[in-house]
């Protein structure tokens, strides 16, 4: 008897969990429908800039200008594109493959300029962290920034594998990419491409020129440090050089 209870019992729990993700997917298929017509307020990574930036009892800087896809300059689509998910038109969220093997060769064209730069000294450390995405394409790197945390996890992996799925069936290309290029990083507190092209450039994103747009694209890995171009300014040349090869092979959505 005692047996029949604890198997009802955990049989009942399981249940309750399968219900409860079942109960939890539905909300965000549905809060990323909402996604279609409604631009979002606020973003996961956004709060967790700010959180940090109170822990150490500064006040959250916020620079964000929500612009439309068609007021970004082709220049600043096809670089981030050429820096961060080549085959964005045509993959249905994953592309790990194609993705790697681009970081990887460009990662190599980094070191052999870096070497002809004569910045070979000991301490100088391959950009890594430019390419090191996990071969994640702009819909995952969407979904993670939108409504999940920057710890790693199996369990924040499958969600993030789920979230891009509901990002591809619901919403166009070009609509992801708007997303994306409105709640990016470009900097402390500077999110998305009208404010960090006003910051940098002191001019609207749809005015962008090709050098300006690899810049740009360049610093998104890690704008704060490795990739700031106060801190590292060799660094996010190298970078810009090489997605401006880039450019003009990627196709746009």
């Amino acid at each position: 008897m005692k047996k029949r209870q604890t198997i009802k019992l955990v049989l009942l729990v399981i249940l309750g969990i399968v219900l409860g993700c079942v109960a939890y997917e539905g909300i965000m298929f549905g809060r990323v429908a909402r996604l279609r017509n409604q631009n979002p307020t606020s973003t996961s990574m956004m709060e967790t800039k700010a959180q940090e930036a109170r822990t150490r009892g500064e006040e959250p800087a916020h620079e964000q200008i929500w612009v439309s896809l068609e007021k970004i300059s082709p220049n600043l689509q096809r670089a981030v594109l050429a820096g961060e998910d080549t085959n964005f038109a045509t993959h249905h969220g994953f592309d790990y493959q194609a993705i790697q093997k681009a970081w990887e060769r460009a990662q190599q064209d980094a070191q052999k300029e870096a070497k002809k730069e004569g910045d070979d000294d000991p301490g100088w450390i391959p950009d890594t962290t430019a390419f090191k995405r996990g071969a994640s394409t702009i819909t995952q790197q969407l979904a993670k920034n939108l409504y999940l945390s920057s710890q790693r996890s199996f369990v924040r992996k499958g969600q993030e594998a789920v979230l891009t799925i509901f990002l591809e069936r619901q919403l166009s290309k070009r609509r992801i990419l708007e997303l994306y290029l409105n709640v990016i990083e470009w900097g402390d507190g500077i999110y998305g491409a009208e404010a960090a092209s006003q910051h940098y450039f002191h001019k609207a994103a749809a005015s962008l020129a090709s050098s300006e747009a690899a810049f740009l694209s360049a610093m998104i890995p890690n704008p704060r440090t490795v990739l700031n171009p106060q801190l590292n300014p060799r660094r996010v040349a190298r970078r810009q050089r090489i997605i401006m090869r880039g450019m003009p092979y990627v196709k746009l959505p």
